[in-house]
């Protein structure tokens, strides 16, 4: 009997520390947990924001060959379909590298 009420006392100490919620499960059960669309701006600020733009403006400037090729195959349908086969570099090198040294 004594064993019994031993084992009985660990398990409901076992479930109570088992389905204790903390505080951060609760945070999906909040009324609303988005930003509206009038806050939304505010997590960065005006100068962030330019900044980023202005990086972003150097990004597109100084484009990597291979991504300038990649986009250039993505836009053509056959060199799109054919790098899926055999990588961007060669459908590149068949499809656009031809042209430019023909001119």
């Amino acid at each position: 009997m004594k064993t019994l009420l031993l084992l009985t006392t660990l398990a409901a100490l076992a479930v109570a520390a088992l389905c204790y919620e903390s505080h951060e499960s609760m945070e999906s059960y909040e009324i609303n947990p988005f930003l509206n669309r009038r806050n939304a701006h505010a997590f960065i600020s005006p100068q962030q924001r330019w900044r980023a733009k202005a990086q972003e403006r150097v990004r597109e400037r100084t484009k990597p060959v291979y991504e300038i090729n990649r986009e250039a195959c993505d836009d053509y349908k056959l060199c799109e379909r054919y790098a899926m086969v055999y990588g961007y570099n060669a459908a590149y090198n068949r499809y656009f590298r031809k042209r430019r040294g023909a001119e």
